[in-house]
C-alpha cells in the first residue's frame, strides 16, 4: 500500500480501537458511579468480549499490514504520523507479548476487584481484597516478564504511567523532595498551629453541589462536554475532547474536600478536552502521561485553587452558600485551607505533607513488585510506613491500606505521577509568569489567560511528544525539582509566618 492508502487504514483502525475503549469506558464509569453491585456478573462478561475483540483488533494481521505500510513509508510521514506509527508498533509488541486469554482474564479480574475493594473499604476488612490484590499483583509481574523481559518489573509499571520514568529517576526525586520537606514540616510545628476547626462547620451537601457547579463553571468546563458524578473515590475519566466526566464526594463537615476535588479532577477535564481536533479518535488524543496530567491537576488544585487570590475570590460564593462561616475572613479560610499537618488521607492531604504519602505507595510498590513483602502483610506495611513517614498511627483498613482505589484498577505505578506532577506544575507556573500576570488575573476569576497559556503549551500538543519533551518544550530547559520545593518554601513560609 502506498502512504495515503496506510494513512486511511490507520484511521480506520483507531477509530475502530476508539470505539471498543469507548464502550468498555462507559461501563467503567457506569460500575463506579450508578451501576447496582450485582451488575458486576453480566458487567464482567461483557467487558472480557469486548477487551478481547479489542485484543484481536489491535494484534492481528489487519493491524499487522498497517503497521507495516507505515513503516514503509515511515521517511514520508508528517511527524504526527510517525508518532502514531511509533506509539502503534510499541502498543503492538507489548499486546502481543501477552497471551490473549490472559489479557481478558486480567479484564475480568479488574472488574471483580474493583467492586470487592469497595465492599472491604466499606467494611474496613482487607481480608476480603487480599486474594485480589494478590493476583493483580502476580499478573503484573507477569505481563512485565513477558512485556520486558530484560527491564525490572516495577520500572515496567513506572513506564506505563510515566514514560522513562524508573526507579532510580524515583529515588533521586524523592531524596531531593525529603531533604526540603522534612526541614520545613519542623519548623511548622515549632511555629504553632493554624485554627483550622471551622473548616467542619455543617455545609449542605446541596449548597456544595451549587458551589460544584460555580468552580466548574469559573474553571471553564462547559457543560455540553463535561459533567459530574458522585462516587467513593474521586477521579476523571475521558472518552474523547467532547466526553469527558469528573466525579466527587461530598461530607458535609468537610466542605473543602469536594471544592478541591472537583478542582483537582477540572484539571485533567482540560487537558483531556484541549487537544488539537485533528487529533481526535486518534492514539494522539488526549494527556501523554500520568506525570504530564497530574501535572494539570495538581496545578489548579493547589496553586491555583489554594492560592490567597483564588480562596479571596471564592470567598463570597462560599458565604452565601453557608453563612455560618461568614464569621470567618477570606485570609483565615486562605490559611486554614493551607494548613501542614500529617494525616491519615493521602486525597485531604496538604500540598507540603502530600509527597510523603506518595513516598509511602512508591516503597510499597516496589517491595510488592519484587516479592518482598506478602500480601497478608501489607497492612502492617503501610502502617509502620505511615509512623515513619509521617508519624501517624492508622487506626483501620478503611483509613489505611484500602483508602485508595488505585490497585484494584490495576494501577500500579501510578502514584508516584503525583509527585512528580505536583512538580512539573510549580516549575510551568514559573515559565507562565513570564508572559502572565496569574496573581491578577485569578483574582479576578477570569482564568482564561491562564488556560490559553496552558492550552498553547501543553494541552493541543495530545501525545504528540513523549513527556519529557513535552515538558521540556513547555519549561523552556531541563525538569529540575528545585522550583516545586521553592516554591512550597515561599508559600508555606508565607501561610505560617515563619
Amino acid at each position: 500500500m502506498n502512504t495515503e492508502e496506510a494513512i486511511k487504514k490507520l484511521n480506520d483502525l483507531e477509530l475502530k480501537e476508539f470505539a471498543y475503549g469507548h464502550a468498555m469506558g462507559i461501563l467503567s464509569y457506569d460500575d463506579e458511579t450508578v451501576a447496582p453491585r450485582g451488575s458486576r456478573i453480566p458487567r464482567g462478561k461483557t467487558m472480557g468480549v469486548l477487551s478481547e475483540l479489542s485484543y484481536k483488533l489491535s494484534t492481528g494481521d489487519e493491524a499487522r499490514a498497517v503497521l507495516d505500510g507505515l513503516k514503509e513509508h515511515y521517511d514520508e510521514l508528517s511527524p504526527e504520523d510517525k508518532r502514531r506509527a511509533d506509539i502503534r508498533e510499541k502498543n503492538m509488541r507489548e499486546l502481543r507479548a501477552i497471551p490473549v486469554e490472559e489479557y481478558v482474564a486480567y479484564t475480568e479480574l479488574l472488574n471483580d476487584a474493583s467492586n470487592v475493594w469497595r465492599e472491604a473499604k466499606a467494611k474496613s476488612d482487607y481480608k476480603l481484597f487480599e486474594p485480589y490484590l494478590g493476583k493483580i499483583i502476580e499478573t503484573q509481574k507477569r505481563f512485565a516478564g513477558l512485556v520486558a523481559p530484560d527491564m525490572d518489573p516495577y520500572d515496567y509499571c513506572l513506564d506505563r504511567f510515566e514514560e522513562g520514568l524508573t526507579q532510580d529517576k524515583c529515588q533521586e526525586f524523592f531524596g531531593a523532595l525529603r531533604g526540603r520537606i522534612v526541614p520545613l514540616l519542623e519548623r511548622i510545628e515549632a511555629s504553632g498551629p493554624i485554627e483550622d476547626g471551622f473548616l467542619k462547620t455543617h455545609f449542605p451537601v446541596s449548597a456544595q453541589r451549587e458551589l460544584a457547579k460555580k468552580l466548574m463553571e469559573i474553571e471553564g468546563l462547559p457543560e455540553e462536554n463535561c459533567i459530574l458524578g458522585e462516587v467513593e473515590h474521586p477521579f476523571t475519566t475521558a472518552f474523547s475532547k467532547h466526553d469527558v466526566r469528573i466525579t466527587t464526594h461530598y461530607y458535609e463537615n468537610n466542605f473543602l474536600s469536594s471544592m478541591y476535588s472537583v478542582i483537582h479532577e477540572g484539571g485533567h477535564a482540560l487537558y483531556d478536552m484541549h487537544s488539537e481536533d485533528r487529533f481526535v479518535f486518534t492514539s494522539l488524543e488526549g494527556g501523554v502521561s500520568m506525570g504530564a496530567h497530574e501535572s494539570q491537576s495538581r496545578f489548579y488544585e493547589n496553586i491555583i485553587g489554594r492560592s490567597y487570590e483564588f480562596v479571596s475570590f471564592i470567598y463570597p460564593e462560599i458565604i452565601r452558600l453557608c453563612p455560618k462561616l461568614a464569621s470567618r475572613s477570606a485570609r483565615e479560610l486562605w490559611r486554614a485551607a493551607n494548613v501542614a499537618r500529617p494525616s491519615l488521607i493521602r486525597t485531604e492531604a496538604d500540598e507540603l505533607t502530600y509527597p510523603l504519602h506518595i513516598m509511602v505507595r512508591y516503597e510499597m510498590e516496589k517491595a510488592m513488585m519484587k516479592g518482598e513483602v506478602d500480601t497478608s502483610e501489607l497492612p502492617d506495611m503501610w502502617n509502620r510506613l505511615y509512623k515513619e513517614y509521617l508519624g501517624i498511627d492508622v487506626p483501620d483498613d478503611k483509613n489505611g491500606i484500602l483508602q485508595d482505589s488505585h490497585w484494584s484498577g490495576g494501577a500500579v505505578g501510578y502514584f508516584p505521577s503525583y509527585a512528580l506532577g505536583s512538580a512539573y506544575g510549580a516549575q510551568l507556573l514559573a515559565k507562565m509568569r513570564e508572559e502572565v500576570n496569574v496573581a491578577e488575573t485569578v483574582k479576578k476569576g477570569e482564568l482564561k489567560p491562564v488556560n490559553d497559556w496552558l492550552e498553547e503549551h501543553i494541552w493541543r500538543y495530545g501525545c504528540l511528544y513523549k513527556p519529557a519533551e513535552l515538558m521540556e518544550r513547555a519549561f523552556g530547559g531541563p525538569f529540575d525539582p528545585k522550583y516545586y520545593t521553592d516554591y512550597l518554601e515561599r508559600k508555606f513560609t508565607e501561610v505560617y509566618g515563619l
